[in-house]
């Protein structure tokens, strides 16, 4: 519960308040006073008189009605501070900076249930405990720094973490990215990450909220109120970014499938992620530079062009970029002759443009007016700047600062002189302008937010899906485990999804029968072993009936083999779509190239169950080996809208079968025309 009294409150106690600001009782209401809170500010200390030229009370009996209170005394005595403050001094919002609860020993979790039952029972806010605090535009009630520049449209940190949470903002204040709040939850007893994105989705105003949010989160505890208040708020226009730290293995057991092989909890996170429209970073860099481009116009484009007056930079910027699928396209023709003859002699155009490093303001503002209005084929504009000392940057950075606030397509500022030009970065950045001094982790953040696809709509495609006979089939199946092929079989024809056709037989005589209906060449796979390959279990090009009765023989002979699988032999380029249950997230869908390239290259991209067909293209388009599916070097690409047809079907499957726990189709057998499942495992519990 997040109430007006956490976020505006007319009245603040720092309980444990200190002189000494080396101690966060000491630094918080430093902070308080350095902000500018313009509420009624007390404090309790029964050592002392006065506490940083504020009158002080022996004891929170003495206090009038105070709206928040911010804890900074031994854990043990909190509870009772939180009993006195929420039933004699109507505060109904607490700050716990207090570590030594549930984080630490049993009776430190005892301790934080009992502040809990008090708030709930009052209706208050709870921060923390174990946290640094809240800071927003009202009341900076955090005992860290560095305060960043705080204002409405700034951006909105939440972070699991109060550490992680300050070195954000070191992070941050260098680039000139500025803040709305920061909230840090610490244990999160009441008020989590998801709760707090949920108050900031069902409050949120368009016109003064803040439409960038940045996240640190080190577990997910409600998967689907984050998917739903992330993207409902992208979709309301904001912009979300989220480091999520650790990829715990709960997949690390001996794995009985390619599935159970590579998808872990990260697998979940990523398929969240990707299904809410959240742009996910993997260190505290790459978050603020995520977070730093939000402020930027928006891309209409993945074209650039890059000015610079120095050549390295300018390289390995083109190279991040093509890395992650953006163009740095060639500039030619008359406008780019022109342009040339405008620039010193040596001066290159075709992209990156080069204007020396004896390259004026002038000439940057040339070449920027140029990428502006004269090369079409360019949507935004980087432009790199930076000195070896020689020169003052003041007017060049001025020129930029104008370009900025003219220019229609975005201009990305890249000053890496942060020490040998500070003085001019900073003024820079005081006119409200962001920096990146590192163009690789520019590129590479660009692409992150380019490719996150859009949130996912929340219907499930039922369409051709037999939701009856789904569940007439799995409540018929007698055991747990791997389920025997015919059941597989009609699972999969029940959600429409092609299979070849197959004859399952402990009998020679019947399976050399159906070889002689389907016609040769034939596969014989061994049914009992779940790992066929690994055990000789799969013959392939067999060619006339005396072969397969000698492979059916050696078959048998298989440790736990009980019959022999047989279909027809057929051609393509093998595919694999799998799945797998994760507590919480639901089914995670993966898919990738088949075979023995599943587990070798790794190449895989994941999806959250249920998904729709902009979800599965978006998937199948996110592979490395998308040239491949496409068709590449004379070889023909598969049908891609089958192939995605069937990714939908399977997650409407599991859908309506959570008793399905792991699953493989590999592989699909894909030609231009047509994709089939040709070997398929289902476990279930």
């Amino acid at each position: 519960m997040i109430t007006n009294q956490l976020l505006r409150p007319a009245s603040i106690v720092v309980v444990g308040a200190s002189n000494n600001v080396h101690k966060p009782g000491g630094a918080i209401l430093r902070n308080l006073i350095n902000g500018g809170y313009c509420g009624a500010l007390r404090v309790v200390n029964p050592k002392e008189t006065e506490v940083q030229g504020i009158p002080s009370f022996g004891d929170v009996k003495e206090l009038p009605n105070t709206e928040l209170a911010i804890l900074a005394i031994p854990a043990a005595l909190c509870p009772d501070v939180v009993e006195m403050l929420a039933s004699q001094k109507q505060t109904r919002a607490f700050i716990i900076l207090s570590a030594g609860f549930g984080e630490e020993t049993h009776e430190g979790a005892l301790l934080e249930d009992r502040i809990l039952a008090t708030v709930n029972k009052y209706q208050a806010s709870l921060i923390g405990p174990n946290c640094i605090g809240l800071m927003n535009t009202w009341h900076h009630s955090v005992f860290t720094l560095p305060i960043p520049n705080l204002h409405a449209q700034g951006v909105d940190l939440i972070s699991s973490s109060g550490a992680t949470a300050v070195f954000i903002l070191e992070s941050a204040v260098v680039k000139g990215l500025q803040f709305n709040s920061v909230w840090s939850v610490g244990n999160a007893k009441q008020i989590g990450v998801e709760e707090v994105l949920q108050h900031m989705d069902e409050t949120f105003n368009p016109v003064t909220d803040s439409n960038i949010k940045l996240i640190y989160m080190e577990s997910i505890k409600d998967p689907d109120r984050l998917l739903f208040h992330a993207s409902s708020l992208i979709r309301k226009g904001c912009k979300i970014a989220a480091i999520k730290a650790g990829s715990s293995e709960s997949g690390s057991r001996a794995a009985s499938s390619h599935t159970g092989a590579i998808a872990s909890s990260d697998s979940a996170v990523e398929a969240l992620f990707r299904k809410a429209g959240i742009v996910r970073c993997f260190s505290r860099e790459e978050l603020t530079t995520v977070g730093c481009i939000f402020t930027l116009p928006e891309l209409k484009g993945k074209n650039f062009a890059i000015v610079t007056h120095a050549g390295g930079p300018g390289v390995m910027l083109t190279d991040a970029l093509s890395k992650g699928g953006l163009n740095v396209p060639k500039l030619e023709g008359p406008s780019a002759e022109e342009l040339k003859s405008k620039l010193f002699p040596g001066a290159s155009v075709g992209n990156p443009i080069d204007i020396l490093a004896t390259g004026t303001p002038e000439h940057l503002s040339i070449a920027i007016d140029y990428c502006e209005n004269k090369f079409d084929n360019i949507d935004a504009i980087f432009a790199i700047f930076g000195t070896p000392g020689l020169v003052t940057m003041f007017e060049t950075y001025e020129v930029l600062h104008q370009k900025m606030l003219t220019c229609r397509k975005p201009v990305f500022p890249i000053l890496p002189s942060i020490h040998t030009a500070g003085e001019e970065v900073g003024v820079f950045l005081q006119k409200g302008h962001v920096n990146f001094a590192d163009e690789v982790t520019l590129g590479t953040a660009l692409s992150r937010i380019v490719n996150v696809p859009r949130p996912a709509t929340p219907e499930i495609e039922l369409f051709g899906v037999d939701v009856p006979r789904i569940r007439r089939i799995i409540d018929s199946i007698p055991e747990n485990g791997y389920i025997e092929p015919h059941f597989v079989q009609a699972l999969l024809r029940s959600a429409g999804i092609p299979v070849v056709d197959e004859f399952v037989s402990a009998k020679k005589e019947e399976v050399l029968a159906f070889a002689r209906r389907s016609g040769f060449p034939v596969v014989a796979k061994v049914v009992g072993p779940v790992h066929k390959s690994d055990v000789g279990g799969v013959v392939l090009h067999i060619k006339n009936e005396q072969h397969l009765a000698l492979e059916f023989d050696r078959m048998m002979q298989i440790p736990d083999a009980h019959s022999i699988m047989v279909q027809p032999m057929l051609k393509g380029i093998e595919l694999f779509i799998g799945a797998k249950y994760e507590e919480k997230f639901g089914h995670v869908v993966l898919c990738g190239l088949g075979g023995i390239f599943v587990e070798v290259l790794g190449d895989v991209s994941s999806g959250l169950a249920p998904l729709s067909y902009e979800e599965a293209h978006s998937m199948i388009r996110s592979l490395r080996a998308y040239k491949i599916i496409q068709g590449t070097r004379g070889q023909k690409g598969v049908n891609e809208v089958k192939f995605a047809e069937i990714i939908v079907r399977l997650s409407t499957l599991l859908r309506f079968a959570t008793e399905i726990k792991e699953m493989d189709m590999n592989p699909l057998l894909a030609t231009e025309k047509n994709v089939i499942a040709v070997d398929a495992r289902i476990r279930i519990e």
